[in-house]
């Protein structure tokens, strides 16, 4: 349900007075959205199995200790890529590509997005 105008102008007044209080909180709530966030997550669990697994064949000959607390960290980090991952993927396609209201970037962005979208629209229409 779209929003009346009457709402429209408190949620500007808001944004605006959140800008001005505090901007880089502001600003940080700008940038992220479900895929930074998810993203970042994904990217450390990744981190976390590959440093597990380093664990594992380094010291599981020397002590079994040191082999299971490795694989206990692959285990907790491949939670933690498959979790935000599924986050990430239940957000649609339209809050990737949606530019932020009173985003500098968009300029940058929306040419990257075009072409993102004109990819998926390609490969969807080659699909049977």
């Amino acid at each position: 349900m779209p929003l009346s105008d009457h709402e429209q102008r408190i949620l500007a007044q808001l944004e605006e007075s959140l800008s001005r209080q505090d901007p880089r909180f502001a600003r940080n709530v700008a940038e992220t959205n479900v895929y930074s966030h998810g993203g970042r997550r994904v990217r450390w669990g990744a981190v976390g199995f590959i440093v597990g697994l380093i664990v594992l064949v380094l010291f599981f000959s020397r002590s079994t200790l040191l082999g299971l607390i490795g694989v206990a960290l692959m285990f907790v980090s491949a939670i933690v890529v498959e979790r935000n991952a599924r986050l990430m993927g239940k957000a649609s396609w339209q809050d990737i590509t949606r530019p932020a209201h009173g985003d500098a970037v968009t300029a940058q962005v929306q040419p990257r997005l075009r072409r993102i979208r004109d990819f998926v629209a390609h490969l969807r229409r080659r699909s049977p």
